[in-house]
């Protein structure tokens, strides 16, 4: 279960992907910047993002490379909800703790049942990660690496701040 309460994009995108439920404060951002520098994404969200989003929306996500707010990621399906701002971590917990206490059995089958009919394949996560390790890091987009960088890559201000608007100037 993931609790997205800021930026989560590219990898940390894919991670909260790879969580079974996702939940979102109002301000929260996601994304996937990847083809906008040039790489594919190597953590498998064209494997995750078609069964959630749908393959269009998906492909608006990967491919247009933008910000994602909260309101938009949910209704594309993305996050499962947005909570009111100051309510998230406690939602979250109460979500989380009433699962807790349902019987594991019940709870574990379902989860596996629901698993075996919307979940990538292994093998497509391979291929995913071999694209993004054959794309990455190419000669060709250097300059669009470098431009984020000089910008405020992983810095709080500047790119940071609308990345996807940015990697397509």
């Amino acid at each position: 279960m993931s609790e997205i309460n800021g930026r989560a994009r590219s990898a940390g995108s894919e991670f909260v992907l790879a969580t079974d439920i996702r939940f979102a404060g109002p301000t929260a951002i996601l994304g996937q910047f990847e083809v906008g520098v040039g790489s594919v994404p190597g953590g498998n969200p064209s494997g995750r993002l078609p069964h959630l989003a749908g393959r269009g929306r998906a492909l608006e996500i990967l491919l247009g490379a933008d910000d994602f707010p909260a309101d938009l990621a949910a209704k594309y399906g993305y996050v499962n909800r947005v909570v009111a701002k100051g309510e998230l971590e406690q939602f979250v917990d109460a979500f989380a703790r009433r699962i807790a206490s349902f019987d594991k059995t019940a709870v574990s089958r379902t989860k596996a049942l629901v698993d075996a009919e919307s979940l990538p394949t292994a093998e497509s996560y391979g291929a995913s990660l071999q694209a993004y390790f054959q794309s990455a890091g190419r000669p060709e987009n250097a300059h669009r690496v470098q431009s984020l960088f000089d910008r405020g890559l992983q810095r709080p201000d500047g790119v940071e701040l609308d990345l996807g608007r940015r990697v397509a100037e």
